[in-house]
């Protein structure tokens, strides 16, 4: 158990690094699409096109999936009341059962046209939203923090010090020091998606400000309060045993139960359920930006009707496009639920392989450029740059790894495989898309000397 409380500290410092990093040449360009326009100038104009289509496939691909993957996880919360009442489902509760599959593929896609609907409100409801997930998140947070450890000492109790923080378990298979490496799947995934108020700069008042600040106050937060939540946990899970009895698809739930009681259960659901669908609507938010600008600049394919706005201003076509990639990620599950989770483990890859790529090209190609950017790095910015390149890679290779030993057909981690391909098509739209469509030389040499001559950023509001 210790592993996670060392790999989180370790995660915590290297990611707020790399939000400091990203903040700073948010600040520099605040631009819709954000990430991949990030790649490019950070590559200079000799590379900025190569990167520019690469890190544009990555960061569609990380988003879109991130939806579909995030409908499951939500399904799987309802869908394990079953366990906690002990229900029979015909043929079992196993994902070796189609008949199981079938019922969290449709729930999934239920939840998905849900949360898709949300982002076809007018542009005023999103701030509702946008609190409301903060208000859900909280709840959960504080529930977690105060009614858990009550029901804890009331029933099964508490895990001892020395447990938490000495005790190791390696059901990895993998050598002692690679399964701690392996804890930082767990820490970094929770750390994953900090770069999304870059994504709708353009619709952010002072985003030159606002959208820098957003990006590194929101990898603080997640940070400081995914540590205090994985400590918690720690004290009040039951013994490994137990714990690994649970056979709930998401094994919070049974704890919930052990815990506060069925019914109490039923409400911690519902407040998770509620707030993985609001956050999944404004992750859409987000990732529909993305897939507008990337459309608008011409790297996708019918990118002309992709990159419509509405007359509100709104991306609904990329929203539809999200939806259409959703759902049919979603039906992987029908044929093999080891498929989907591969497809949705792959697509977190992308991202931190971005996040790393960007720190890379800043220290090698652009070292010295973006110093107008109110979050100009100073002296820290080649040791963040390298820092942040060093950890995110690592962490990349952890995500291709295996993840459990001896590696056999049921194992194997295809995110290697999925990653491959994504890069793949990054280059061929790259080589075949001829200069003048997309991101000309004068257009990269136009943004690099408009971030130089923004005000100096000793010059703050």
């Amino acid at each position: 158990m210790c592993i996670f409380r060392s790999s989180s500290l370790i995660t915590i410092v290297f990611m707020l690094i790399t939000a400091a990093v990203l903040a700073e040449i948010c600040s520099a360009l605040p631009l819709s699409g954000s990430i991949y326009i990030w790649a490019a100038e950070s590559a200079g104009p000799k590379y900025a096109r190569f990167f520019g289509f690469i890190v544009a496939w990555w960061s569609c691909t990380a988003w879109m999936t991130f939806v579909a993957g995030n409908c499951q996880s939500t399904a799987n919360y309802i869908v394990s009341q079953l366990a906690v009442w002990e229900i029979d489902f015909p043929g079992g509760t196993t994902n070796d059962n189609v008949k199981w599959r079938a019922l969290i593929w449709a729930i999934s896609e239920g939840l998905l046209i849900v949360c898709i609907a949300i982002n076809y409100l007018p542009p005023r409801m999103y701030s509702v939203f946008f609190r409301l997930s903060v208000l859900l998140m909280m709840l959960d947070f504080f529930l977690c923090l105060i009614w858990l450890p009550i029901g804890v000492s009331k029933t099964y109790g508490f895990r001892s010090a020395k447990e938490v923080f000495t005790m190791t378990n390696n059901g990895t298979g993998a050598p002692a020091g690679w399964n701690w490496i392996l804890s930082f799947l767990f820490t970094t995934w929770t750390m994953t998606g900090f770069d999304a108020s870059g994504h709708i700069a353009e619709e952010t008042k002072n985003a030159r400000i606002i959208a820098s600040k957003g990006i590194f106050s929101s990898a603080l937060a997640t940070g400081v309060l995914s540590f205090i939540t994985t400590i918690l946990f720690l004290f009040c899970t039951p013994d490994l045993e137990v714990l690994f009895s649970l056979g709930a698809p998401q094994p919070f739930v049974q704890l919930y139960a052990l815990a506060l009681g069925k019914k109490a259960s039923i409400f911690m659901t519902v407040i998770a359920v509620l707030g993985l669908i609001v956050s999944t609507s404004i992750s859409i938010v987000a990732a529909s930006r993305l897939v507008f600008a990337v459309a608008r600049d011409g790297v996708l394919p019918m990118s002309n009707w992709i990159g419509q706005v509405d007359s509100q201003g709104q991306p609904k076509h990329a929203v539809t496009v999200i939806y259409i990639f959703g759902a049919t990620l979603l039906c992987m599950i029908l044929p093999s639920q080891v498929a989907f989770t591969s497809l949705v483990s792959a697509g977190a890859v992308p991202t931190i392989a971005a996040y790393g790529l960007i720190a890379l090209l800043r220290l090698t190609m652009t070292p010295n450029h973006f110093k107008s950017s109110y979050f100009y790095l100073g002296r820290l910015a080649k040791p963040f740059y390298l820092c942040a390149a060093l950890f995110n890679a690592l962490i990349v290779a952890v995500m291709l790894s295996p993840f459990f030993f001896p590696v056999s057909a049921q194992t194997f981690n295809f995110a290697c495989v999925i990653f491959g391909s994504i890069t793949v098509f990054g280059v061929l739209t790259w080589y075949f898309t001829p200069p003048e469509k997309w991101l000309p030389r004068e257009h990269i040499l136009q943004a690099l000397d408009a971030a130089e001559q923004r005000p100096d950023h000793t010059h703050r509001d």
